[in-house]
């Protein structure tokens, strides 16, 4: 990464986390609705693979995927109005976060069912390396938990047998829910499950873009080249509970000194400190994208609220038997 790239990642990683921040308020103030599973404290896994894509790559999401579709260049406009359930939002305000779906973008769906997008990710790679012919690659971001479910294990084992170019992102951010990542998996690092299915495996810090930057090439090259999937486990930590309502997680079922010292390794922080050092940018230019972001996310909550109520003749659009 140059040092604009850098830039950008920088005020797309603090877009995303404005944006979730401010729609997090909205639903504790019963104007989002739904759904909400916030993806604060992990963007650098996603805003890392959304950049180092190139045009028609792919990619899959999860239950908190509201992070990823903000940093894959969807119109947070559209973003924010489907969270308020608006006409205007990117599923027409029937999906909610965990049923977003851009394709313009790359993007195959936010999914509510845990590791459900495995096994689209293999589809789509079928379709990239088997019909299309083409070297484009696919990413499948994932949590822990998700490592644990059987479709998981029988996409990571499709995609080794028929050498598909996904790319599988565990983003292991220590707990499923309440339940720790030690209590559910059999091993410390999940990535040593790779070589079950004679593919690489590769523990990352999360946190770090450059690191994560390192960890995608050698995926991305070894998918392009035909040579089949790699299994990325980023270890990274979400500041927020499981979803708004989950009053436990700060010095409950997590302790206030564990989430304040993952606080203290942000990875927005890390970066913004790391251009500073190397003089990427001044304080003035990172206080400017500052504002800037704010005044984007403020400009998405005014859209949403403008936007009008899905309508009843649409009811039936985008539903297929």
């Amino acid at each position: 990464m140059n040092p604009k790239e850098i830039l950008g990642l920088y005020e797309n990683m603090l877009l995303s986390r404005r944006f979730e921040q401010r729609a997090d308020e909205l639903y504790k103030e019963g104007q989002v609705t739904g759904s909400l599973h916030l993806y604060i404290g992990e963007e650098a896994i996603g805003a890392v693979a959304m950049l180092m894509r190139e045009e028609g790559d792919l990619f899959t999401s999860t239950h908190r995927g509201v992070g990823h579709t903000v940093l894959c260049g969807c119109d947070p406009n559209r973003i924010m109005a489907e969270l308020f359930g608006k006409a205007t939002g990117i599923s027409g305000g029937k999906g909610g976060s965990m049923h977003m779906f851009d394709q313009a973008h790359g993007l195959l769906g936010t999914n509510g069912i845990v590791g459900g997008g495995t096994s689209l990710a293999c589809g789509a790679g079928i379709t990239l390396k088997l019909v299309n012919h083409t070297d484009h690659v696919v990413f499948c971001f994932l949590g822990e938990g998700a490592s644990n479910e059987g479709v998981t294990h029988e996409s990571m084992n499709l995609a080794a047998v028929w050498k598909l170019p996904v790319i599988f992102v565990i983003e292991n951010n220590g707990y499923e829910v309440f339940t720790t990542a030690q209590e559910s998996c059999s091993v410390e690092d999940i990535a040593v499950r790779a070589s079950g299915y004679g593919i690489p495996g590769a523990v990352v810090d999360g946190n770090d873009v450059i690191k994560l930057e390192k960890a995608y090439q050698k995926a991305i090259d070894r998918a392009r080249r035909g040579e089949g999937p790699s299994l990325i486990e980023a270890k990274t930590y979400r500041w927020s509970g499981h979803w708004p309502g989950d009053a436990y997680s700060y010095g409950g079922y997590r302790s206030k000194e564990e989430v304040d010292e993952w606080k203290a390794r942000c990875p927005i922080l890390r970066l913004g400190k790391l251009m500073l050092e190397k003089k990427y940018a001044t304080q003035e230019e990172l206080d400017a994208i500052s504002l800037r972001v704010n005044q984007r996310v403020e400009e998405s909550v005014a859209f949403a609220i403008a936007s009008p109520e899905p309508d009843d003749a649409g009811l039936m659009q985008n539903l297929f038997a």
